[in-house]
């Protein structure tokens, strides 16, 4: 059957029927993320169809377009978020909105596409294989939950209600305590902060599969996290905690409480969200017994042009993520959202 690629600019309802439809689909490639992104960052966004000759979506591919002076023009699919890409069946259809990929990264004039997968696609695409996400395998109620956990897991989540901390939940209404404690550990990472309208849009548009927990230390916001799930996978995309109260375990009664949401929701699987390979946060999502599925972000690449490599552990940013650092919050409250936006 003879299939064609095409811009969708329809109203989401057919997209996100076929999105539903496929068993390897993600959360980001709903197509309620496109309305994020655009009200959130500015960004041009082109999402492409592959369809037959009855007019039925055999596949879909969702870009972002986002160019700058400092770090270049490029497409990815899904910036800001863990996952995106193809979603489509091997073959045929693959291969035409690869192709038709291909022309758009000249047509537009960008160095590179990025595509973010959690399988691998095409081995004549350039691969980078740097980053897992943690995955914990749920039990079907909270008690045998629990009683899978590491010893040392289960007393550091004593520790913390034991030091009188607290967990709360909810929407919108606990948006400005998160983004507080998000904001300032994004700052003490050297890494500028997305605007507080990113995590406003997220939870507007998706109500009734997004929220928001924090730990509390009496009036104090100390912990956070914002959640979101799809299907049988709920996920911790973004969380933080305040430095200066780490010793009070805030982060381990956090995402206790996230899993025990989870397992309310009867997801099957707890996305911790990607990691680096031995580093402290994937130390930490090992130790409550996630195991790590590689990513793949593979690459169309312009000729001549190189992978690229925006990471904060480029050395050409060591300077610039010192300097950050010690930037007033107000500051860099104010910078980051304008930086950020055009970082992937």
């Amino acid at each position: 059957m003879e299939m064609t690629v095409q811009l969708y600019n329809e109203n989401g309802a057919a997209w996100d029927a076929y999105v539903a439809s496929r068993q390897d689909s993600t959360n980001y490639h709903r197509y309620g993320w496109r309305k994020v992104i655009e009200n959130s960052f500015g960004h041009r966004t082109l999402y492409l169809t592959a369809k037959n000759s009855n007019n039925e979506i055999c596949g879909v591919l969702p870009y972002v377009h986002m160019k700058s002076v400092i770090f270049g023009n490029f497409l990815v699919s899904l910036p800001f978020l863990n996952y995106g890409g193809l979603l489509c069946t091997e073959g045929s259809t693959e291969t035409l909105l690869l192709d038709s990929s291909r022309k758009m990264l000249e047509g537009t004039g960008a160095d590179h596409i990025e595509l973010r997968h959690l399988k691998k696609y095409n081995d004549v695409i350039e691969t980078k294989q740097h980053k897992v996400t943690m995955i914990l395998e749920l039990r079907e109620n909270e008690e045998d939950q629990w009683k899978s956990l590491d010893a040392k897991v289960r007393n550091q989540v004593r520790k913390a209600e034991k030091n009188g901390l607290r967990a709360v939940s909810g929407s919108l209404d606990l948006l400005d305590g998160f983004y507080e404690v998000f904001s300032k550990n994004m700052r003490d990472l050297g890494t500028p902060v997305y605007d507080k309208s990113f995590f406003r849009n997220t939870l507007e548009e998706f109500p009734n599969s997004t929220e928001i927990i924090l730990v509390k230390q009496d009036k104090r916001t100390i912990a956070a996290a914002l959640l979101t799930w799809y299907k049988e996978t709920l996920e911790v995309p973004w969380a933080s905690s305040v430095r200066d109260a780490r010793e009070l375990c805030p982060n381990n009664l956090l995402y206790w409480e996230a899993i025990r949401f989870a397992i309310g929701k009867k997801a099957c699987k707890f996305d911790f969200g990607r990691s680096t390979p031995g580093e402290g946060t994937y130390c930490f999502k090992k130790q409550w017994g996630a195991k790590p599925v590689q990513l793949y972000w593979q690459y169309l690449l312009r000729e001549g042009a190189e992978m690229p490599e925006l990471s904060p552990h480029n050395p050409k940013y060591r300077l610039a993520v010192q300097t950050w650092q010690h930037l007033p919050l107000l500051l860099t409250n104010f910078l980051g959202p304008h930086i950020v936006r055009c970082i992937p």
